[in-house]
């Protein structure tokens, strides 16, 4: 039940914001969380941005937060990256602020064709370009190299709409390659299970808030925790009522499950 939670983890573009704006009822719905001694995590498929990048992006906001409270598909690759592949070449095609955030976590991250590339990491790229695209494929299609991606998102929310995500990004290369990536990010049930040990609260007081359903959804069922989805992002009702990935709870906004928990 609402009542019971105490673990929050939320999505971001979509879910409490899109763009820079702040959607209502998330500044008093992260004060309740606070009054009840609870915690709040966002967990998002976003990799353009480090933890430190969010955290200076939420205080924009005037929401104080702290970097172990972000965890990000980029976050759930350095720990994959770190345990299969330590001291290994990688190829990466993402932001410079996502390579970047990989070169100070030590890992050895190409952006050129080289010898004894290990292993390919496609991310959301927002500076993409052809050339990149053109490097996946050579280094997919001669080598054995291992094909991971930060996440599965097809679209991500823009303030006009939607725009191409990780997912669509690697379609394109599938459809060129053949190659599908094992994705790290949402859906993965890793990231909740993180969560949940890191805070050391139970499956029966977490709750997963997100707007769409193949990630944010998804990732809660796969580790048995109760859901919820807002429509101000990908999912609508209609898609609701046929999906194999039911939420446990649907609300309009942010707004109006503040005033659910609140009771």
């Amino acid at each position: 039940m609402l009542k019971d939670k105490r673990l929050f983890l939320f999505d971001i573009d979509g879910t409490i914001a899109t763009g820079e704006k702040l959607y209502d009822g998330t500044k008093e719905l992260l004060d309740y969380i606070e009054e009840i001694k609870g915690k709040a995590i966002y967990i998002t498929n976003n990799s353009t941005k480090s933890l430190s990048d969010y955290v200076k992006k939420f205080s924009i906001w005037n929401i104080k937060t702290e970097e172990s409270q972000f965890v990000t598909s980029g976050f759930m690759a350095v720990r994959y990256l770190k345990e299969h592949f330590p001291e290994k070449k990688i190829f990466v095609m993402g932001t410079q602020s996502f390579l970047k955030d990989l070169r100070q976590q030590r890992i050895q991250v190409t952006e050129s064709v080289e010898k004894d590339i290990q292993c390919v990491l496609v991310g959301y790229d927002s500076e993409l370009n052809y050339s990149k695209l053109e490097h996946v494929c050579e280094i997919l299609s001669t080598t054995e190299a291992e094909y991971l991606a930060t996440n599965p998102d097809l679209c991500c929310p823009a303030p006009f709409g939607f725009i191409p995500d990780c997912g669509s990004i690697c379609q394109m290369i599938q459809n060129s390659t053949g190659k599908v990536p094992k994705y790290l990010g949402k859906p993965a049930k890793e990231i909740i299970d993180y969560c949940r040990n890191l805070t050391g609260f139970s499956r029966e007081e977490t709750l997963v808030v997100g707007d769409r359903l193949y990630t944010d959804i998804a990732c809660g069922i796969a580790a048995d925790v109760e859901t919820c989805v807002v429509y101000t992002g990908e999912a609508t009702r209609e898609e609701v009522k046929n999906t194999k990935y039911m939420p446990t709870y649907e609300f309009d906004n942010i707004q109006k499950l503040f005033e659910a928990v609140r009771g």
